[in-house]
């Protein structure tokens, strides 16, 4: 296939992905982060003609991708969606969709945007700090880092990065503003955490747990990640299949602790005698890559793809 897109993506576990996901050929799927639509042209080839795949990115560039260019999906069983996480059922309720037979998640931020310069995610290019998946609103990484106090600075690194030197990182960024040199740029962010971070692992870079929070911060991740699995619950068919891969511990962390939660009856503690809550979702693998894939790309190497199935309770 011929993309014009110069930034390319090596989709994650796309095989595994898409066997997890697939319970009925003709059934109703959300792409819930199309990305360059790697996992959506997988899933597209093994559905039956009366399929429907639905696929939402917060990425301007995303959507644009998918409709525009030599690498637009131009399959009438498909359509594209500009939306975030919390958007789901206003984006499925638009679209005349009650119920899907799967939800897929690739979690975090992509190699188009990691390698992209103007983009601003990456300590590895000079470019302004902005860090937005959706670059048409919200706030930058530089705007954040100019009004932020300098508690809500370290609180938010050490949290969303676990960086032990959140403290000093941030202390040092109020300075520089105070000083009048508010960050602008992703290298002097990564000069300056490089002068605060007194010890790294292995080859990691210095700046590698700021950049990671920060962006986390300013694009919401985790509560986005947090509110679409909830409205999954909700639009998921009997016997549907969620399907979320995540490349860290924050994110796989809320994917287990929601399927553990919604895989168990449950009990109301202010009402231990009332009738538990049956489980809405039945837990059934967490697969990682293989040697060969993780060998053919590095970045793979941190996923874990977890699967579940919505169990048949109203």
């Amino acid at each position: 296939m011929h993309n014009d897109d110069p930034w390319q993506h090596t989709t994650v576990m796309r095989g595994e992905a898409i066997d997890a996901l697939v319970s009925a050929t003709d059934g109703v799927y959300l792409d819930a982060t199309f990305g360059r639509g790697g996992h959506t042209r997988a899933l597209l080839a093994r559905l039956s003609s009366r399929a429907r795949v639905l696929a939402i990115d917060r990425d301007p560039q995303a959507v644009a991708n998918a409709l525009e260019g030599p690498a637009r999906i131009g399959d009438p069983r498909f359509s594209m969606h500009h939306a975030r996480f919390s958007q789901m059922a206003q984006t499925l309720h638009a679209a005349g969709v009650e119920r899907l037979d799967g939800v897929l998640f690739d979690l975090g931020v992509s190699s188009p945007q990691l390698d992209d310069p103007s983009r601003g995610f990456s300590f590895r290019f000079d470019a302004p700090l902005d860090m937005r998946m959706d670059t048409s609103s919200g706030e930058t990484v530089a705007g954040f880092l100019e009004r932020a106090d300098e508690r809500r600075i370290a609180e938010t690194i050490l949290d969303y990065g676990e960086e032990r030197f959140a403290a000093r990182i941030a202390r040092n960024i109020v300075a520089s503003r105070e000083a009048g040199q508010p960050l602008r740029s992703t290298g002097e962010l990564a000069k300056l955490v490089a002068r605060c971070v007194r010890t790294r692992e292995g080859a990691q870079h210095p700046a590698t747990r700021t950049f990671q929070a920060l962006r986390i911060a300013v694009n919401a991740e985790l509560d986005e990640i947090s509110s679409a699995l909830r409205t999954t619950l909700e639009v998921l068919a009997p016997g549907g299949r969620l399907v979320a891969i995540s490349f860290h511990s924050l994110e796989d962390r809320i994917v287990k602790t929601f399927i553990a939660s919604e895989s168990r009856d449950s009990v109301d503690r202010r009402a231990p005698f009332a009738p538990s809550a049956p489980q809405r979702l039945r837990a059934i693998a967490r697969i990682k890559p293989s040697a060969a894939e993780v060998h053919a790309n590095p970045r793979a190497r941190s996923a874990v793809l977890r699967v579940a199935e919505r169990t048949d309770v109203a």
